[in-house]
């Protein structure tokens, strides 16, 4: 038998062509792509929606609008809100830096706002390129549920469970607090002043309020993390270690 003149010509491709419903997983994938890569508007709409899922999920960039949180923040900063930071069991503790929203706490009438000019105001923000709604706030916590917060001591300090807090992050020449107090802070919410006391509109602002001045714990949208803009104020926002020599609270008061 001549078998030279058996011999088949083989396909010289390396797979057969099996139609578009038989190519392998990695073919599709980098067709698809390929097909991204040569329409750049829509790759930028998914990058963008990605940025936007993990900022509403995860972890957003929030714009300083204002001096209340000097020195510590100073306007046109850029922070990054942790927004897992309570999201598993954990609470806001004292001297957290926190963002929340302050309707019902300190905002107690809706703000009308176009819808579309909402929506990019909204995806602004997101982005940390532009403030965030006019209801958020940005503020250190000084005394969680069930703490009694007073101000002042003989030397003009602020006390929290009868233990003077050393506030060494307060703006140069503030006086803890121009204003007297004396609250228990009610379980599931937080006593919350800012840094820069002179120019701070906060929980002392809002005493005649529903609530005493304190926000619900289920308003904080996460916790500020780290200065991440400019990038010669690069830093992270830890708690003072001073927070953590306050004693616990002796419980509701009889």
């Amino acid at each position: 038998m001549n078998t030279d003149a058996q011999l088949t010509e083989r396909d010289p491709s390396p797979t057969p062509d099996q139609g578009p419903e038989q190519g392998s997983r990695f073919a599709r994938c980098r067709g698809w792509a390929a097909t991204l890569y040569r329409r750049p508007a829509t790759l930028l709409a998914l990058c963008l929606a990605f940025v936007l899922l993990l900022s509403a999920l995860v972890a957003q960039p929030f714009l300083i609008p204002s001096s209340s949180m000097e020195s510590t923040l100073q306007i046109g900063d850029r922070v990054l809100v942790n927004k897992l930071a309570y999201r598993f069991g954990g609470a806001p503790a004292r001297g957290d830096v926190v963002v929340f929203d302050g309707r019902g706490s300190f905002v107690h009438r809706e703000q009308g706002e176009n819808p579309v000019t909402g929506l990019l105001r909204g995806a602004g923000a997101a982005l940390g390129l532009a403030p965030s709604a006019g209801t958020d706030y940005v503020k250190r916590v000084i005394g969680i549920g069930g703490d009694h917060v007073t101000c002042c001591d003989k030397r003009g300090r602020i006390e929290v469970n009868g233990k003077p807090v050393s506030e060494a992050y307060l703006h140069p020449g503030d006086a803890p607090s121009s204003v007297d107090f004396d609250i228990v802070v009610p379980q599931g919410r937080l006593w919350v002043m800012g840094d820069h006391r002179a120019r701070s509109s906060d929980s002392r602002d809002h005493l005649g309020d529903p609530g005493g001045g304190t926000v619900p714990v289920g308003k904080v949208i996460g916790r500020a993390d780290l200065i991440t803009w400019p990038v010669g104020r690069w830093r992270t926002l830890g708690a003072p270690g001073a927070a953590d020599r306050i004693p616990a609270a002796a419980g509701p008061r009889g």
